[in-house]
């Protein structure tokens, strides 16, 4: 029988998230809500013939590919995914499908971070929890009007945060490598220097692919440049930062705070010392986690699990 493993199913939710009825009778599905260490992913996948990917949650490097024979197909979500070694996969012939997401989900990471500004701006996690425990009112909140959003990245989604930021009465301004005044202009933000963007920002979001030339583009020096009463919004990836620089600005209260979204490991550890710092808002990689897209990764991934068995794989990568 044909085996098939779906990947990091953390909450147990890829299982109604589609019709895996159609693979009935041809394949054996197993689905894994448990992260997965690399010598542990090689003795619990060796006896499978496809994988499902979820995004970049596990990663799936050559020394891993190489050590499950038996493997024959990648089912992988989303346009890109930075933690799959695709040389490896095409080395040993293994086919890698995508499945696309849903265009109504295509906002859900600027959505999440509206949420961790507004959580920001009025303490909510902290009243919250104050009123939980029996208590009322704690410090004041701020409002957005008249405040500045600092957008490092203006592509497709720091784009979105602009309206937004607009609708609540706040000014814009905006840097990347190869941002424009035209571009930042035409997207209704005011392109600035690198300086002013982190001297300016009440709340810095970061909207940036990670690559070689972007990870820990954020340092010390940056963050010793923002405010001190100045929020880091951080729902892009985690390597944008350099987590000892971010670590040292917070402990010292020299940032009003950091919200964050992504990490360097996830599942973050439990002894994760960012989690001890009362002036940091977290979420567990909530960005693109939304029902609309789940359905739609997991079901194109069924129909190209489907055209595989058939032997016409489609939306080969």
């Amino acid at each position: 029988m044909f085996r098939i493993a779906v990947l990091d199913d953390y909450a147990q939710v890829a299982h109604r998230m589609a019709d895996w009825s159609a693979l009935q009778g041809r394949a054996e599905i197993v689905f894994f809500d448990q992260a997965l260490a690399p010598d542990e992913a090689v003795r619990a996948l060796q006896d499978f013939d496809a994988v499902s990917l979820l995004r970049e949650r596990m990663a799936f490097p050559r020394s891993l590919i190489e050590r499950l024979p038996r493997l024959k197909c990648i089912a992988i979500t989303g346009p890109r995914n930075r933690t799959l070694d695709i040389d490896a996969a095409r080395d040993r012939g293994i086919v890698v499908c995508s499945a696309t997401g849903a265009p109504v989900a295509s906002g859900a990471t600027v959505e999440l971070s509206w949420g961790l500004i507004l959580s920001a701006a009025r303490q909510l996690p902290a009243q919250m929890s104050r009123l939980r425990a029996g208590g009322w009112q704690g410090d004041p909140g701020h409002v957005l009007r008249g405040r500045t959003l600092g957008v490092l990245g203006l592509g497709r989604l720091g784009a979105q945060m602009v309206p937004i930021a607009q609708a609540f009465g706040m000014t814009v301004i905006a840097w990347s490598p190869n941002l424009t005044d035209e571009k930042a202009a035409a997207c209704g933000a005011l392109r600035v220097s690198r300086e002013a963007l982190f001297e300016q920002s009440d709340y810095l979001s970061l909207h940036l692919v990670l690559s070689e030339r972007s990870a820990g583009l954020v340092g010390a020096a940056d963050l010793a440049r923002m405010k001190p009463t100045a929020w880091l919004i951080n729902t892009s990836r985690a390597g944008l930062v350099e987590a000892d620089a971010l670590w040292q600005a917070l402990q010292e209260r020299r940032l009003g705070g950091a919200a964050l979204d992504v990490y360097d490991i996830e599942p973050l550890p439990l002894s994760d010392r960012f989690r001890a710092l009362d002036q940091v808002i977290m979420t567990p990689h909530l960005g693109y986690y939304v029902v609309e897209q789940l359905e739609a990764f997991y079901q194109g991934t069924v129909r190209n699990l489907v055209a595989f068995l058939d032997g016409q794989p489609i939306n080969r990568v």
